[in-house]
């Protein structure tokens, strides 16, 4: 063995390196067809599989799982820290609805639709439960791609949306999955019981865990900046294990202990938040690649008519009806609703689930892992293409001032008496027009750069503000009321 290596290790990186370079470079043309980009990854996996050009032999069900295991709480853990206590407080009803009984009504709808197709009920009732959560993160994508700025209240519903729904799915997948290995146990008055222990103990310890996470992070003496992106991870590892140990929903417990942590003070919070970020995003693209690699096109063309069909339905059936009846007692828009239903695009979640009972042995798991493929291909070709369509058509697109072309951050271990705010100069507000000489700034603020298009204006007593500027300003924390009168609201990061 150990006269082989590093050869086999060196191959299999430089598999997985290529792989991983050919697909983001490619990933850049999904962009003109407003198409998420993660479903260039699962090409290029299909493409260097067993029965893909590259003949990379990959069907090791048992690794995908774990992968994607790590991969969710990672990608949950980032939803989490990047979600403003504001936007769950003001959806948190809705939302909390669309993630439990939406998740539900999803995948029984689903399940109806697939049993009327052929499938058996167990089969059907499965692959509901799968496919029966949102990844919010591809559509954001997508947006992000087309320039498009969601109105707050759709944006805020999106995204918690998608970080709360995935343990319910999670839970569905795992008591289905049981009940068709164990046909004795049904689906009597224990799994409500179940399903309520899942989530009171995941919430419970997700915020015990998060605050505690909070604490740690406020008193670590770590020797170098890095480690608290490691101890960052470690908390969120912990906040999926003890959980799951304790017969709670691990995932729940990963994103609520996030939104804690995210919306406390963090050390060195800006770089925190992109390393997190990049971790998130190789763990979408390593699960999309590894999909990708499992997928046999052969068994593919057997369930295409039924595969196609059942996505279909998802998109424009099951997930639109639960959509509506979940928000009507909200007071929802009709546009905002319909929205919100036409956006659940499917990610890498339904690709971890449904290793899952493959993995166990249950009936028909292969199959419906095939069946999940398309989708996941349909959900983002249908709705995906049209995602930034949608929003400019029914007039759901924010307002808010165009993102500034550089970011200036202050990066610090400990809080700071003083905050670096900036702000988007428009015609409406007094600053407009004026000389920063003639601006009254308290003692212990002053303006520290402007962006103008594409140049960097080193601000002085004489400089003009011109409406179309990105201004940072530096100010103490008890002027900051007095900054906001000046420049209005600042940016958010």
């Amino acid at each position: 063995m150990l006269t082989t290596e590093p050869l086999p290790t060196a191959i299999l990186l430089a598999v997985f390196g290529t792989l991983l370079v050919v697909s983001v470079i490619f990933s850049r043309a999904t962009e003109r067809f407003s198409v998420p980009v993660a479903l260039i990854f699962l090409v290029i996996g299909m493409l260097a599989g067993s029965e893909g050009i590259g003949g990379i032999p990959f069907e090791n069900y048992e690794l995908a799982y774990r992968m994607g295991t790590v991969a969710l709480v990672l990608i949950l853990f980032d939803g989490g820290l990047n979600t403003p206590s504001s936007a769950v407080r003001r959806v948190a009803a809705p939302a909390g609805v669309l993630a439990t009984i939406g998740v539900v009504g999803t995948a029984a709808l689903l399940a109806v639709g697939a049993h009327a197709l052929g499938l058996s009920w167990a089969e059907a009732m499965l692959l509901g439960a799968v496919v029966s959560s949102t990844d919010a993160a591809a559509v954001f994508a997508v947006l992000r791609g087309s320039g498009v700025h969601l109105k707050r209240r759709v944006a805020a519903t999106l995204e918690v949306e998608s970080g709360a729904n995935d343990p319910m799915a999670v839970i569905l997948t795992t008591i289905v999955t049981r009940s068709l290995l164990e046909p004795g146990v049904g689906f009597g008055w224990h799994v409500p019981l179940v399903i309520l222990v899942q989530i009171g103990v995941g919430a419970g310890l997700g915020l015990a865990i998060g605050y505690a996470g909070r604490f740690v992070l406020a008193r670590a003496e770590v020797t170098a900046a890095g480690l608290y992106a490691v101890l960052l991870t470690g908390i969120a590892f912990l906040a999926f294990a003890l959980p799951t140990l304790m017969y709670g929903s691990g995932f729940l417990a990963v994103y609520i202990a996030a939104i804690v942590i995210g919306n406390g003070v963090l050390p060195y919070r800006a770089g925190l938040l992109r390393v997190h970020d990049a971790v998130a995003w190789m763990s979408q693209v390593t699960m999309f690649l590894v999909m990708g690699l499992l997928v046999f096109p052969s068994r593919l063309l057997e369930v295409a008519p039924i595969g196609l069909a059942l996505a279909l339905f998802l998109s424009v059936v099951a997930r639109p009806v639960v959509v509506w009846l979940c928000l009507l007692p909200f007071r929802y828009r009709p546009r905002e609703t319909a929205y919100i239903s036409w956006v659940g695009l499917r990610g890498a979640v339904p690709i971890i689930l449904a290793t899952f009972p493959v993995l166990a042995g249950a009936p028909g798991a292969e199959r419906n892992f095939d069946i999940v493929f398309f989708v996941v291909v349909v959900g983002a070709l249908v709705p995906g293409s049209t995602v930034a369509w949608a929003a400019r058509r029914l007039g759901l697109e924010s307002h808010d001032p165009p993102a500034p072309r550089a970011i200036l951050e202050i990066e610090s271990r400990k809080p700071l008496n003083g905050e670096l705010l900036s702000f988007y100069i428009d015609d409406a507000l007094p600053v407009a027009g004026e000389s920063l000489a003639t601006l009254p700034f308290p003692d212990g603020a002053a303006v520290t750069l402007i962006l103008r298009g594409q140049e960097m204006v080193a601000p002085k007593g004489s400089t003009v503000l011109t409406p179309g500027d990105h201004v940072y300003v530096f100010s103490r924390t008890d002027d900051r009321p007095f900054i906001q009168l000046m420049f209005g609201q600042p940016e958010s990061k």
